[in-house]
């Protein structure tokens, strides 16, 4: 049975965030999230060094256009030829696992984390943490919004703005608030 907070989030469990160890890897993120943005595109390339090193894995070709936010790194793992336009967002309390060659437009935002219910348990940051698998050649149009818990199939295409609240089929076209297959 996980024991630390660290350990109830990747097991998916309720915990708190408001833990000073947690904290700290919100503050590393920062760090190298702050490096990424701030870095001159000719020094920093596809990717800082120091965002690339936060990441559970990337792949050597993945390319990260600046600006760009997410709040461990440690959670995310980014396929082969993955791009994301600016201003991508990724809130990655829970896994996050995108395929190769998936594209991402601006302002892309996936949400792992979804806060209590019961008010006076999200006042105390009570939340749990649910994962983001998105298969590969899949593209996400701008400003979409993936929330926790969802698979997005190899293939499939994200509408701009769309609100993905549900799982997306392999090869599927989805548009709308909440989005639904075209």
């Amino acid at each position: 049975m996980p024991a630390s907070e660290r350990e109830k989030m990747a097991a998916g469990e309720w915990y708190c965030c408001l833990d000073d160890e947690l904290d700290h890897l919100r503050r590393q993120a920062r760090l190298a999230v702050h490096a990424h943005n701030t870095m001159p595109p000719d020094e920093r390339g596809a990717m800082a060094p120091a965002l690339r090193a936060l990441f559970a894995q990337a792949a050597p070709d993945v390319f990260i256009e600046a600006p760009f936010h997410c709040s461990y790194g440690i959670n995310i793992t980014l396929g082969e030829r993955v791009y994301f336009n600016a201003g991508c967002t990724i809130l990655d309390s829970g896994r996050v696992t995108i395929g190769d060659r998936s594209m991402f437009g601006p302002g892309v935002q996936i949400y792992c984390a979804e806060h209590h219910k019961d008010a006076a348990l999200r006042s105390t940051g009570i939340e749990i943490a649910r994962p983001v698998t998105i298969g590969k050649d899949v593209w996400i149009g701008g400003s979409a919004v993936i929330l926790g818990g969802i698979t997005i199939g190899e293939g499939a295409i994200v509408g701009a703005g769309a609100v993905v609240t549900r799982d997306v089929p392999a090869g599927a076209t989805v548009v709308g608030n909440p989005a639904r297959i075209r």
